[in-house]
């Protein structure tokens, strides 16, 4: 069944904050199946409004919803940002924390790498203390298994000790 355009982007304003009315409730309410809003809210999402899915609660979407928030009110005075915020029900501080975090998402990654690149060196020197342990251990061995070899070669070719006392 086809839409009228108007309709549809009604409902779509009554997913966006500060609305945010879940999908199940609208297909309710609005006698269109879930699967018709989905479709609606995924396209509306490629054309780069902001639908959250998650919850209602801004804290709570996603790192996607969240950038793309971010990117909309880069360009925005405070008086800009204040409206948009007063529009969507979110706080300005929200934004504003949310736009540090992206700013310094970069940090965090390098700090993280950097970490990982420690362990790993941590983790090889051990791998090849633990390596020359075993081969250490494998040469002891080998000498051992040796040495027993030529014990019962010796006791083969002269007898034991006990032998020679009876």
């Amino acid at each position: 069944m086809r839409y009228p355009a108007e309709r549809k982007e009604a409902i779509l304003k009554k997913m966006a904050p500060p609305m945010s009315i879940t999908i199940p409730e609208l297909a309710e309410q609005e006698g269109i199946t879930a699967t018709t809003l989905y479709n609606w809210r995924k396209q509306a999402r490629a054309r780069g409004q902001v639908l959250p899915s998650r919850s209602n609660e801004p804290d709570q979407w996603t790192s996607q919803e969240k950038f793309q928030i971010v990117l909309e009110t880069a360009p925005m005075n405070e008086a800009e940002l204040s409206a948009y915020c007063r529009e969507r029900g979110l706080y300005p501080e929200q934004v504003e924390a949310w736009r540090d975090a992206c700013m310094n998402a970069n940090d965090d990654a390098a700090a993280q790498a950097k970490q990982l690149r420690q362990a790993r060196k941590a983790e090889q020197k051990r791998l090849r203390k633990l390596e020359r342990e075993l081969h250490r251990k494998d040469k002891a061995l080998a000498e051992t298994a040796a040495l027993l070899a030529l014990s019962k070669k010796a006791e083969a070719i002269w007898g034991t000790t006990n032998d020679e006392d009876d």
